[in-house]
């Protein structure tokens, strides 16, 4: 095996951020100092290093002189503690609404995961495979995902299963939420056509009937919905395209969510929203 030295492309204000995160968990599990591998400085370089590049962890580790079950242990320990930053969806709401928001976005994406054979029972009473998604084609977990107008997520769900489709996510984890805020923050919730019938607040696309054109004032609306919707879904993209541990998430599909959220506050720290 061979060593070589790399750059890691992440502002050095971030890794302090997460070393002071690491620092707290240590002083919460009352660990003694000295008796760790990594300084908490540098286990954050190290998980920051896989959330950036995604290299298998075991390899990454050695780089920094850990074991196997180590490397595992670091990751996984700095994945938690980035997590429970992460907003909860009132929370991220009331802020958007005091910052002047006009709207806020809603969707889904079926985040990418290794095969897990877990069987369910569809609406259609057919056994089908619970982590499988029909609609992306592959093995995954749903998020559900509220961001600003200009494409910065705000707020992601816990994982569903990827059989379960976008709005059954939502009704789960997010309207209630979203309905509060579009009648006591005037916040109102744009969102595609995969949450049609979603209720008050939450605005979609007027569907064509079969067989006949749409109205020229529904077709100018779709128009404006889609317009203003489209900078907003870049948000999932801007998750992870940065942190390529999200292109494919090898940890359980039902830790999923609390590796997204962990993106989305190192992305939230990145655009200055927290400190």
């Amino acid at each position: 095996m061979i060593a070589y030295s790399a750059m890691l492309d992440v502002p050095r204000e971030l890794v302090d951020y997460v070393s002071r995160l690491l620092a707290g968990e240590r002083r919460r599990l009352g660990t003694r100092r000295g008796t760790r591998a990594l300084t908490p400085w540098k286990q954050a370089v190290f998980v920051l290093a896989w959330m950036r590049k995604r290299d298998d962890v075991a390899i990454l580790g050695t780089g920094f002189g850990l074991g196997r079950s180590t490397a595992y242990r670091y990751r996984d320990e700095g994945v938690k503690v980035l997590a429970a930053q992460a907003p909860e969806l009132r929370e991220a709401l009331e802020r958007a609404a005091a910052e002047g928001m006009a709207y806020v976005i809603l969707d889904g994406k079926i985040f990418e995961t290794d095969r897990v054979g877990e069987k369910t029972v569809s609406v259609k009473d057919e056994v089908i495979d619970l982590w499988y998604s029909g609609k992306a084609r592959t093995q995954g977990a749903n998020i559900q995902a509220v961001s600003s107008p200009q494409g910065i997520p705000l707020w992601v769900s816990d994982e569903n299963p990827g059989s379960i489709h976008d709005i059954n996510a939502a009704r789960e984890l997010v309207f209630a939420d979203l309905y509060r805020a579009a009648t006591h923050l005037n916040l109102p919730t744009l969102a595609d056509s995969g949450y049609e019938g979603a209720g008050i607040g939450v605005h979609t696309p007027v569907k064509q009937p079969p067989g006949e054109h749409l109205h020229v004032d529904n077709r100018a609306y779709n128009a404006l919905l889609r317009g203003m919707r489209a900078l907003g879904e870049r948000g999932f993209a801007l998750l992870s395209q940065r942190w390529r541990a999200l292109q494919r998430i090898t940890i359980s599909p039902e830790r999923a969510g609390g590796l997204v959220k962990a993106a989305l506050v190192l992305t939230q720290f990145e655009h200055q929203m927290i400190s």
